[in-house]
């Protein structure tokens, strides 16, 4: 066997993360260069992280300096799999009992776009842009993230290619909903070693009744959140909707909750906020049913529309005819509530790897460019989680009834009954929310402690 050529390390701990990737490339370059690209991903700039940028050279003039045609090859050329380096990504996550999953953590599904000029560049298209608030030609993905109150990262992702790019439109065998692909990531979770309470989206996919259902055919768990006004099917009057259920749920204050159950959000800053959870019953849906409607608001009185949720779940509700049954465990309204407000984090990610790490700024038109620029954005993201002091929840900060023994990751106490642990606020610029310390600086070398673990970078 031919002596593998050793290749130029990359900078203090990078090089550590970048080692145990060598035996997926085959050439030396192929080495270099994931290296090259991770360095300068992670290195704060004062421009879009371009590959001119990446490269350190001169914008636009740059684009012949021969660093930046090599970071060009490696991405678009060059002969590796995207495929092989995140699952060996996401396996040393689950490796390492920092950063390992357990079953009280939550599987976010999400979709997000940005905006690309041309009609050339791969699955480009005009489709909604929620961060812009309207409709542009961009490129969107779909992808999956892993979460609990303290950790979150990305698992997969698969761009979302509009209709128009294939012969028959819609009806072409090779086209993929945006649910459907969320349905393929999801299921690709629990074989690569991920472990996960439920699943977790917003109402663009929770009002999908073929989404939820080819979740649970998968034996996936889900919590999803449903649009207020979301009807039914019904003839006129009859029609209803999720609000309609809440508003019939008996109310009489604070003394007299009729219907509704207490539940304390406790918030990773230790804030503690009294909301209120209820059982309601729409159509089919109901405690007994396959699917249960919750609804989960800080005024059962005005269903105040920004603080209060609707919720679909599938997993049963405690001591009822389902438990038995279900392929679940149960769950109470605090511990439902508590996957909804996880669900947030993937915002935070989103922040983090679009304004931080360059996740929009490739300028590449091919399909395995582009998801081999995406891999590299989350290769980046994992090294910061991996190289990041990660502490002990504070007492009180246990998840309730996740029947699950978490001592080896710090958890030791539990709250008092009906508290849902939540996610924080996320973070007010992108960084690690409130995260304990730096463990190096924007070189990727030992630095020193700072409330933020590295400058820029998640």
């Amino acid at each position: 066997m031919t002596r593998r050529l050793p290749c130029p390390p990359a900078p203090g701990p990078l090089e550590d993360y970048a080692v145990r990737f060598d035996d997926l490339f085959s050439a030396v370059g192929q080495r270099r260069g994931f290296r090259e690209y991770l360095t300068g991903l992670l290195a704060p700039r004062d421009r879009n992280k371009t590959l001119t940028c990446l490269a350190g050279a001169e914008p636009v003039v740059g684009a012949t300096h021969p660093a930046v045609q090599r970071l060009q090859f490696f991405l678009a050329e060059s002969v590796w799999n995207p495929g092989k380096i995140n699952t060996r990504r996401v396996a040393l996550l689950q490796a390492d009992p920092r950063t390992a999953s357990h079953a009280a953590g939550v599987l976010v599904i999400d979709d997000s776009g940005d905006r690309k000029d041309g009609t050339a560049t791969a699955h480009v298209g005009r489709q909604w842009l929620g961060r812009y608030g309207k409709t542009d030609s961009a490129v969107v993905t779909v992808s999956t993230l892993w979460a609990d109150e303290r950790l979150y990262y990305p698992l997969h992702a698969r761009p979302y290619t509009p209709a128009h790019h294939f012969p028959k439109g819609k009806n072409d065998p090779g086209f993929r909903t945006k649910p459907q692909i969320a349905v393929d990531l999801a299921r690709r979770a629990r074989p690569a070693g991920v472990a996960f309470r439920a699943v977790a989206a917003d109402c663009a996919y929770g009002d999908h009744d073929a989404f939820r259902g080819e979740l649970a055919a998968a034996g996936l768990p889900f919590v999803m959140a449903l649009r207020p006004h979301r009807g039914t099917w019904a003839y006129g009057p009859d029609a209803r909707t999720p609000v309609d259920a809440a508003r019939d749920l008996a109310w009489g204050g604070p003394d007299n909750p009729g219907n509704w159950t207490a539940v304390t959000r406790t918030f990773r800053d230790g804030r503690t906020a009294l909301w209120w959870a209820a059982e309601a019953r729409l159509g089919w849906w109901g405690p007994e049913g396959t699917i249960r409607l919750v609804v989960a608001t800080t005024d059962p009185a005005r269903l105040p529309e920004n603080s209060s949720w609707y919720l679909a779940t599938n997993l049963p509700r405690p001591g009822s005819a389902r438990e038995t049954d279900s392929p679940h465990p149960p769950a109470d309204l605090a511990e439902l509530v508590r996957i909804h407000g996880i669900r947030n984090w993937i915002e935070q990610g989103y922040k983090q790897v679009k304004d931080e790490l360059g996740w929009a700024d490739f300028q590449v038109r091919s399909d395995i460019a582009i998801r081999r620029h995406q891999t590299l954005v989350f290769c980046a993201f994992s090294f910061c989680w991996m190289h990041t002091p990660l502490t002990e929840t504070p007492p009180g900060q246990e998840h309730p009834g996740s029947g699950h023994d978490r001592r080896e990751r710090g958890f030791h106490s539990s709250p008092p009954a009906g508290a849902a642990v939540l996610a924080g606020d996320t973070a007010r610029g992108p960084q690690l929310a409130n995260p304990p310390g730096s463990c190096c600086n924007a070189a990727g070398t030992p630095g020193h402690r700072h409330p933020r673990p590295m400058t820029s970078k998640p």
